[in-house]
């Protein structure tokens, strides 16, 4: 997951809608079921969907009270927790 990506998808969904990012999520996850993509283009995609569901999660904390650059924080932190474990 890329901080700035999802810092970026944050900003978009603030100033639009998070269902333009749900959609995306969703197209690209049915592109997934290609067979002839390779593993290289399937990384690509998961990490795109990764980072969106990252945003996702960022705008709810938002939503929800925490001040953006703190949800941001926290959800970093959160994630590199679980790739040390």
């Amino acid at each position: 997951m890329k901080l700035p990506v999802i810092k970026h998808l944050t900003t978009f969904i603030e100033e639009n809608d998070q269902d333009y990012v749900i959609e995306t999520i969703e197209t690209l996850e049915a592109l997934t079921e290609v067979p002839s993509l390779k593993d290289e283009e399937l990384d690509v995609i998961g990490e795109l969907i990764s980072n969106m569901y990252g945003a996702l999660e960022v705008d709810k904390m938002v939503k929800e009270g925490t001040p953006k650059k703190e949800a941001l924080n926290s959800f970093m932190k959160r994630v590199l927790g679980s790739i040390d474990t």
